[in-house]
């Protein structure tokens, strides 16, 4: 097993580096195409602002590489909302894998959304995983419900916590961050 994670200036990185390192899999961290076309399983995470991130992965030409992976890729937070048509965050073009747009929670919300939320979560994913287990979220933006929902949160509205699509995976939620559970998920989409 080949895992790597997604380089392209995003934050995040160390905690999923150690999480599956206590899932007894090791990460490289590359941006490059070949490496990361060549692994078993893509990790794409994300911390930050979107627009500055897709800019990132333009100049490296990883936009165009993500959405044509074969293996199991695993969006987290920016890296799943990136995986989406499109985000009000910057009016950011996103890399379509996942038919659905990001939008800003309302003014009447504390924002950013962030804390312990359940989720109610369903497929290969959340396998083990007890319904309405709590997961650990930092989030101004969320994906809109859509055919590709596995997971659902509800923060004033209901929004995906979850996405897949064949081999693309996403999760609103740090799974790395999230405790058993977190360790749970990441152990099944390293058993994909």
């Amino acid at each position: 097993m080949k895992v790597v994670i997604i380089d392209y200036g995003a934050g995040n990185i160390q905690s999923i580096r150690f999480a599956l390192e206590r899932l007894g899999a090791t990460a490289v961290l590359s941006h490059d195409a070949d490496e990361i076309q060549q692994a078993s399983h893509v990790i794409f995470p994300g911390v930050g602002e979107a627009s500055s991130a897709m800019e990132k992965l333009r100049a490296t030409g990883l936009d165009a590489i993500i959405p044509t992976l074969t293996q199991p890729v695993l969006g987290i937070c920016l890296g799943m909302q990136l995986m989406c048509n499109h985000t009000e965050e910057g009016d950011t073009e996103g890399l379509r894998i996942f038919d659905t747009k990001v939008v800003r929670f309302t003014t009447e919300l504390n924002v950013p959304h962030m804390g312990w939320n359940t989720v109610e979560g369903s497929g290969v994913l959340f396998k083990g995983i007890s319904q309405n287990s709590h997961f650990y979220l930092v989030h101004s933006f969320y994906a809109q419900p859509n055919g590709n929902i596995v997971g659902r949160c509800q923060y004033g509205v209901p929004f995906a916590a979850a996405l897949a699509k064949d081999n693309f995976y996403g999760t609103q939620f740090h799974p790395e961050k999230s405790g058993t559970v977190g360790a749970k998920l990441l152990q099944n989409f390293l058993g994909l």
